[in-house]
């Protein structure tokens, strides 16, 4: 039979593709991206982690050497920087005192301390803590240190309100206690119990959390009446201690839950009277915390945060008349980002509080007085947020604070560091340098240590003076040779623009070590959209755990910080607001088309995603509401209804009360939409997001008759899958992305 030329063109075309694609996802590729972490680990040199001072002028690190770890002692004032110590002489001397061979370049201690001849140094090594002479290194135990015990238990679980025990005045004349649901004091000398309160009750009792005022004559108590409750149950399949699966509950409330709703209550201790103390100005409450009396003991303070977090208040509550005054009324007509930008700072004996607010449309902060509730002024302003408050010298007047977006040519989340007087004046930057900044300051804060990288910058790091533009001293610049000689490929930082044509979008390009610009690459998306923060890194690594690995494989890895997510304008944020279907969407579709319009080797025909938590949700959402784009995804521990998730994260974008655009966003509500490849993992004990999401939407999808991967995993909590998860999602986008199917687990991991 003979072929037309035609057919000869289709079928030698098709074949020059397939051996393109056959060149990726092969055994060789999963074994790479399955030593890719070990490879790059321990290969760059000259970046240390901590900066530790130990008065005014001098303070000493540990260095990550390439011949091994160095402790270096620096003095500000002499410009000079020498070892610590003689590492040999202490190798030598540790190996004596612990019977083990200790090796100088691989000294493990922390916590040194001079003294003023620098004749001797103190320091621990886990829990001993030793005297070492630096004249004849001779070496003394001096103590032994507990260790810091890790906190264990169930993140969500609320604590006893009716459990405490009895609460001593400061002058130590009474005891202030719970009986029977009410406040009661006894007087210590004479034993005498008076009962304060009389309204208390079983259903609305009073807490077992008593604040005597400062001066001993009142007491803030506070009444509770409990929401209901609502626990979570999954089945341990396979405990490590019995045979027979365990039945677990978790105390987890959810949207639209009723909660519990507090009264604070004022009690005069001399003439035994109950003072009331009006409600209306902290009704609908989420939460009320923070309870503070005034040292003049005239007033007791506390914060309303109003359910749909579109209302914060700072109450004052008078401590004579229980007159309640709103100090500060926040408000927003989307939601207040309680969680993740709310600053008070109570200004030592001033009648002044700093306040942080979007209200002008970035993250600032305002000088209240607090007395009038009038704002004295505005200290920080300009069309980029402030990040953190780092210091609040009230002798000085000054705010020490991070910030971002103040260089149009920068990255606009690159982290920079400022301080200001309270009145706004002397605004002062201490880093300009095109980087992502972490200062250490000196006590006094004359000198500071500045270290900075980018994911395409080694981390520098130098001492500088407050007030000098150039450094006082070069301490370390991070070494990448032999990182390089692996092969490791940079991130690339990308920009393009959003959905408004004006707003420019940031993220990162991973590429594999064995990149071929002539090939095609199927894409994959890392995406966490969570409007709590943004999520691109921005700081210089050998190893990005959710890309480089996946990028061995033979995909082009991108991560992106689209609309919705935190750390930029108000209005940039508020896209998520009752909306996070959205996640960014619009932007990252935006995004990637004009990568790949540079990159012609990213093949937008073949697209995938993968992610975890709100991730999950969002990977889920992306061939559910997105499969116009979107081809392939992966989704672990997905909340993909957030009215079965925690009541705190989804009310604070989702709101309240409960409405029709809950069901909306849902992948579960809208699973009959679902076109593409998707697998769900989920740990069948994940007490952060509740399994029941994922099985949920498993069971929509198999109603609307869709074909999807389950993989559940015996024991795991709050996972993105482990190991057996990373090989399941590694084969799915090989499989679904590369058309390859993939080598047996037995040809790479034995």
């Amino acid at each position: 039979m003979k072929l037309s030329y035609s057919l000869l063109y289709f079928i030698f075309f098709n074949f020059l593709n397939l051996t393109h694609v056959a060149a990726q996802g092969t055994i060789e590729d999963y074994k790479r991206a399955e030593s890719i972490d070990t490879l790059f680990s321990n290969k760059v040199f000259n970046t240390p982690k901590s900066f530790n001072w130990l008065n005014d002028s001098e303070f000493w690190y540990k260095n990550n050497a390439k011949n091994g770890a160095e402790y270096i002692l620096v003095n500000a004032d002499t410009k000079t920087k020498n070892k610590a110590f003689d590492h040999q002489k202490l190798a030598e001397t540790l190996s004596t005192q612990l019977e083990k061979k200790i090796v100088s370049s691989k000294i493990d201690i922390s916590a040194l301390k001079f003294d003023e001849n620098k004749s001797n140094l103190e320091f621990l090594i886990d829990t001993l803590k030793f005297n070492l002479n630096l004249s004849n290194y001779k070496l003394i135990i001096l103590d032994t240190v507990p260790k810091r015990k890790r906190h264990s238990g169930y993140w969500g679980g609320r604590g006893n309100e009716r459990a405490g025990e009895p609460i001593p005045s400061p002058d130590q004349k009474y005891v202030a206690f719970i009986k029977n649901f009410n406040l009661y004091i006894k007087n210590k000398k004479t034993s005498e119990e008076t009962q304060l309160s009389f309204d208390g009750s079983k259903g609305f009792f009073y807490a077992a959390n008593i604040i005597w005022s400062p001066d001993s004559k009142k007491i803030m108590s506070y009444k509770v009446r409990l929401g209901e409750e609502h626990n979570i149950y999954f089945v341990e399949s396979s405990p490590e201690d019995q045979l027979q699966p365990k039945l677990q509950t978790r105390d987890y409330r959810k949207p639209g839950d009723e909660l519990d709703f507090k009264s604070p209550q004022l009690f005069d201790v001399a003439s035994k009277k109950h003072i009331p103390v009006a409600t209306d100005l902290f009704l609908s409450q989420y939460g009320i915390y923070n309870y503070k009396w005034l040292e003049d003991s005239s007033a007791f303070m506390f914060e309303f945060n109003q359910r749909g977090h579109q209302v914060y208040r700072v109450l004052k509550v008078d401590g004579n008349s229980g007159k309640v005054t709103a100090i500060i009324d926040e408000t927003s007509l989307t939601f207040i980002d309680y969680s993740g930008k709310k600053y008070r700072h109570d200004v030592t004996d001033k009648d002044e509080i700093i306040w942080a607010s979007e209200r002008d449309g970035f993250n600032h902060l305002y000088l209240y007085d607090s007395n009038t509730g009038k704002v004295k002024n505005q200290i920080t302003s300009g069309n980029w947020p402030v990040r953190e408050v780092v210091e609040v010298d009230d002798e000085n007047r000054q705010i020490y604070f991070t910030a971002s977006g103040l260089d149009k040519d920068q990255d606009p989340y690159l982290i920079h560091y400022c301080s200001i007087d309270f009145d706004g004046k002397n605004f002062t930057r201490y880093t300009s340098e095109n980087g992502n900044h972490n200062v250490t300051f000196s006590p006094d804060k004359e000198y500071y240590i500045d270290q900075y990288s980018r994911v395409d910058m080694p981390a520098v790091t130098v001492l500088k003076k407050t007030g000098k533009k150039k450094p006082t001293l070069a301490l370390e610049e991070a070494n990448i040779t032999e990182l390089e000689k692996t092969g490791w490929k940079k991130p690339e930082v990308f920009t393009a623009k959003g959905r408004d044509g004006e707003t420019d979008i940031w993220g990162i390009i991973m590429r594999p070590t064995n990149f071929d610009p002539s090939k095609t690459y199927p894409i994959i998306e890392y995406i966490y959209a969570g409007p709590h923060d943004s999520f691109v890194p921005k700081e210089f690594s050998s190893y990005y755990w959710a890309l480089s690995s996946l990028a061995e494989l033979g995909f082009i890895v991108v991560q992106i910080d689209g609309m919705g997510t935190s750390n930029r304008s108000k209005a940039f944020h508020d896209v998520c607001w009752k909306n996070l279907k959205d996640a960014g969407f619009p932007d990252r579709k935006l995004w990637i088309t004009a990568a790949a319009e540079k990159y012609p080797y990213m093949n937008t025909d073949k697209v995938g995603i993968r992610g975890t938590s709100a991730g999950g949700q969002s990977a889920g959402g992306a061939v559910v509401f997105n499969s116009d784009f979107y081809d392939v995804a992966v989704a672990s521990c997905g909340c993909h209804d957030n009215r079965m998730d925690k009541i705190w994260w989804n009310e604070q974008w989702m709101g309240y009360p409960i409405g029709p655009h809950y069901a909306e966003c849902s992948n579960i509500e809208n699973a009959a939409q679902m076109q593409g490849n998707l697998m769900l993992i989920v740990g069948e004990v994940d007490d952060n997001v509740d399994p029941a999401s994922t099985m949920q939407f498993a069971d929509a999808l198999i109603k609307a008759k869709k074909d999807f991967e389950l993989v559940v995993l015996p024991g795991e909590n709050h996972t993105s899958g482990g190991e057996f998860g990373e090989r399941k999602r590694r084969d799915f986008f090989v499989k679904h992305l590369l058309d390859v199917d993939p080598p047996s687990w037995s040809q790479i991991y034995n």
